[in-house]
């Protein structure tokens, strides 16, 4: 959890600079001339990676399972395993509604 920010320094036109000489107010005015600047910069995000797979019939989900017969003494036992193989991820997927970017150097509520 929490691995969506980005790392790299000077990747969204919104980011800070990232050195600690700087007072905020310099880095905000820094970030909102590269906001401005740039024109196709947004602090929307309107897609995003999906993490559902298609196996090879054609079905969507996040896991999927085959279900194996074991007979240990002479008993036989159902068990489920995980099938990894022969997965297509479904790519990426429009929001239905557009979010705010994670690197965003805003405050939206304070308390």
């Amino acid at each position: 959890m929490g691995g969506s920010g980005s790392k790299a320094k000077g990747v969204w036109p919104f980011s800070g600079s990232g050195s600690s000489g700087d007072s905020t107010g310099e880095v905000s005015e820094q970030s909102l001339a590269r906001l401005r600047g740039s024109k196709n910069a947004t602090p929307f995000v309107f897609t995003r990676r999906s993490s559902l797979y298609y196996d090879e019939d054609g079905d969507l989900a996040h896991e999927f399972y085959e279900e194996t017969v074991v007979t240990k003494n002479g008993r036989k036992k159902a068990k489920l395993k995980r099938i990894q193989k022969n997965l297509i991820p479904q790519g990426i997927v429009k929001l239905d509604h557009p979010r705010i970017h994670v690197d965003f150097p805003v405050i939206l509520c304070e308390v």
